[in-house]
């Protein structure tokens, strides 16, 4: 699969979604968001890939915010599909992708990039990362998720506090705030995230995606999360992985999950 934006490669059952474009700092545009989006959609149809490793090429930036110049002349009109579109291609599918996804924070996370961050299951991050939602000194407001997404991980006023102010926090900071689960040096950065999807890939894949949607499901309006969780936990005892998984127990035996 060739694209023009962004890397896109497997190995040992990790998907590595890599926005490539160092020159502008690995921004958003339109043409790398619909790379992104055929990028997740691949992988969600590979069964080789397991989890996903999301992060930007070079030291500077995992995703410095959006391409500005494409959109500083819209209408309001304009601006509104932009949010909505960009949110439904992208950062809607990677927060409720059914494959685990690892945002690996190298550099700059500013704007649509901390956006495309926070969207992730979790985050860990280089030390050298600074992160923030700048949208207010444009004299315009997160668009992709940032106001909805950043309190739920770091609280309301924190939250309220970062966006009014337009400032970034670094790496430690955005420890201190529950924002990344790990800080580490930028060389160790990728080989951490692989550890962790190490660790992820033991379990039960399966029992990992019902688990996905019943968390996401605490912060859909209308929709009961428990409800969500029991019919999750029912189900699961419908499945391979789980008699697998059981009787390795049992059996005191390291379980091999189908995946079924």
């Amino acid at each position: 699969m060739n694209f023009e934006n962004i890397l896109f490669e497997e190995n040992n059952h990790i998907g590595y979604i890599t926005i490539n474009r160092p020159n502008k700092l690995n921004a958003l545009n339109k043409a790398t968001i619909a790379e992104l989006n055929e990028a997740f959609e691949s992988a969600r149809e590979d069964h080789d890939i397991k989890v996903i490793i999301l992060s930007g090429s070079g030291e500077k930036a995992f995703v410095a915010g959006a391409d500005i110049s494409e959109f500083a002349e819209f209408s309001p009109k304009e601006g509104r599909r932009l949010a909505a579109e960009g949110q439904e291609k992208l950062f809607d599918v990677v927060a409720n992708f059914p494959k685990p996804v690892i945002a690996a924070v190298n550099g700059f996370a500013l704007g649509g990039g901390l956006e495309l961050a926070m969207a992730a299951h979790f985050r860990i991050a280089s030390d050298n990362a600074k992160m923030g939602l700048p949208e207010v000194s444009l004299g315009v407001i997160p668009g992709y998720g940032g106001t909805q997404r950043l309190p739920q991980l770091v609280g309301k006023g924190r939250a309220m506090e970062m966006i009014m102010t337009a400032g970034m926090i670094d790496a430690q900071q955005a420890l201190d705030y529950q924002l990344v689960n790990y800080v580490t040096a930028p060389e160790d950065l990728i080989p951490l995230a692989e550890k962790l999807a190490g660790k992820i890939m033991n379990n039960s894949m399966v029992a990992i995606s019902a688990a996905i949607r019943a968390v996401n499901a605490n912060y859909e309006v209308g929709v009961n999360g428990f409800e969500v969780e029991i019919d999750g936990f029912g189900s699961s005892f419908g499945t391979e992985d789980f008699k697998e998984g059981t009787s390795a127990f049992l059996n005191k035996r390291k379980a091999n999950f189908p995946g079924e």
